[in-house]
């Protein structure tokens, strides 16, 4: 971080560094992000990591702060997913991925756009939402003439160990292993969430952030 952006705090633009609001910090990103999903979609298999997104949302976007892209990323992609079920379009915010390529639990939130319940098993989530990208994939016109198929889903950070040889060269014989059960999400308990950092409100019309008079400017 620079210490030009040390000095702001809150979200402003840039480049005159004139202060903004979040909801049309996240109205304005919102905005930005569907041409970029469209660009993974354009390719086959492809992703793109929240980090990535988070930081090209702010250049394209023009607006900046200095608060973790983990408080207001999934504040920008539950609108949207919202917005890309009522449109028509395929589920695009499951093409954001988390360093380890999984979509975690925001997941759910797309779920919810298109009128189907969360998954609470981690690995179930990952290749329920394998498929949701090949569909993305499939509307973009990016998988191949068979229509493809969902990438493999890792559910572990682990590596395989490599087997081992015998002295002649020879692979040895592993152990059969029991197969293991996903496991299951860890219940931990609610922490407290800052005024900042609390759900916007979002219109049921235009699903776009609602600014703190209640009147959503995009339908007023």
């Amino acid at each position: 971080m620079s210490e030009y952006q040390q000095e702001r705090k809150g979200f402003w633009h840039e480049p005159d560094g004139v202060m903004t609001t979040e909801a049309i910090a996240l109205e304005t990103w919102a905005r930005t992000a569907h041409p970029i999903l469209e660009e993974a979609a354009a390719t086959y298999h492809g992703v793109v990591r929240e980090a990535e997104l988070a930081e090209r949302l702010q250049a394209e976007g023009g607006i900046r702060t200095t608060r973790p892209y983990e408080r207001w990323l999934p504040k920008v992609l539950q609108p949207l997913a919202h917005l890309h079920h009522r449109d028509g379009y395929p589920p695009l915010t499951a093409l954001v991925v988390d360093g380890h390529g999984w979509v975690g639990e925001r997941y759910d939130d797309v779920l919810r756009a298109i009128e189907e319940l969360p998954i609470t098993e981690a690995a179930a989530r990952e290749r329920h939402a394998a498929k949701a990208r090949l569909a993305c994939y499939q509307w973009a016109g990016s998988a191949p003439d068979d229509g493809g198929v969902p990438a493999e889903v890792l559910t572990s950070t682990r590596s395989r160990a490599p087997r081992s040889t015998t002295a002649a060269g020879t692979r040895a014989a592993a152990t059969p292993r029991t197969p293991r059960a996903p496991r299951e999400p860890k219940v931990v308990a609610p922490k407290r969430v800052a005024p900042t950092d609390r759900p916007v409100n979002v219109c049921p019309t235009c699903f776009m952030a609602i600014p703190a008079t209640g009147i959503c400017d995009n339908c007023d």
